[in-house]
């Protein structure tokens, strides 16, 4: 522990008067068996008494309280916030008037409406391997893109009617849409189940 400061009693008014004690501050005499108050010593409390209260300090009066500027820019952002986005939903949500068919109904193909502007593709699976017949016609899964576009050449039809089983992988269906859209198919029907 280090010892506490040693200073004369001259220092100590000095000290009090300059404001870098505290008359509550604790000092202790040479002869003095325990530390007590400054204002309390025999030796400083006379002087104390005399010079009076220390000096209270003044408020800055240069300093600008900015809470109230705070929340004032809050509450603008706030504001500014809401209306843009008042405004982007509203021009989000006009939107053209609907036709007067009634909702949530859904038009449905029969395979005899369209059997002249359609053909028809079935895929399934034989174990592992594909089965892909264009009309009555096997095909392979290599000659696909070639044998749908040579067929939609030769008949015009670019209505595709596909049956597609279950087990099929997503992949084998994804090649014959893509054969579909490379062959000009505008427009392909499933069977409903």
């Amino acid at each position: 522990m280090n010892p506490a400061p040693v200073a004369s009693a001259v220092a100590v008014l000095e000290g009090l008067r300059d404001g870098e004690w505290e008359p509550s501050d604790a000092v202790r005499g040479p002869r003095d068996e325990f530390f007590v108050a400054i204002e309390d010593h025999p030796v400083f409390a006379e002087a104390i008494a005399e010079m009076g209260p220390p000096p209270t300090e003044q408020p800055d009066e240069t300093r600008l309280d900015m809470n109230p500027l705070i929340d004032v820019a809050l509450v603008l952002l706030i504001f500014f916030i809401l209306t843009t986005s008042y405004a982007s939903l509203k021009r989000a949500i006009d939107l053209p008037p609907a036709p007067d068919q009634e909702k949530g109904t859904t038009q449905v193909v029969k395979k005899e409406d369209i059997v002249d502007r359609t053909f028809r593709m079935k895929v399934t699976l034989e174990g592992t391997t594909p089965v892909i017949k264009l009309d009555d016609r096997v095909i392979a899964l290599a000659e696909l893109n070639r044998a749908v576009k040579d067929h939609v050449q030769a008949t015009g039809r670019k209505e595709m009617f596909l049956s597609v089983a279950d087990d099929v992988p997503w992949g084998i269906e994804a090649k014959v849409y893509d054969a579909a859209k490379g062959a000009g198919v505008h427009q392909i029907y499933w069977p409903s189940k």
